[in-house]
């Protein structure tokens, strides 16, 4: 069983996953990162997954690549140390910003969105 927790904060969406995101799960978590592919920044807490098949990492890249398409931006953020070696091993940490601690991937998330303002104020 699945059970995705939504946090909405004043520059973010955390969305956490809670249980183990496989072939029998994969579906309601594809749902779920459709559905938030139009917000602006999200953040993906995985700490709460004990286990991530191949159709898992699947749902959340392919998560990932919508809310890119649209113009949003994503970070990870993941205690789980076997998790994490998945995510470097198969390079998932070269398209997304992987942290350890959601502070991490949340500050990853707001300071972009402050470099690119000061870009913008340079251009003027």
């Amino acid at each position: 069983m699945l059970r995705i927790d939504l946090d909405e904060r004043d520059d973010y969406t955390i969305c956490r996953p809670v249980g183990e995101l496989d072939a029998y799960t994969v579906g309601q978590f594809r749902e779920a990162l459709g559905e938030l592919a139009t917000r602006p920044k999200l953040l993906i807490d995985m700490s709460d997954v004990p286990f991530v098949d191949s159709a898992g990492l699947g749902a959340l890249i392919g998560g990932i690549r919508r809310a890119r398409e649209v113009g949003g931006d994503v970070a990870v953020c993941c205690n789980r140390p076997t998790l994490v070696r998945l995510l470097h091993t198969t390079g998932f940490d070269r398209i997304v910003t992987v942290t350890d601690t959601l502070a991490e991937a949340a500050k990853s998330l707001t300071e972009e969105k402050e470099e690119a303002a000061a870009a913008d104020d340079r251009r003027r």
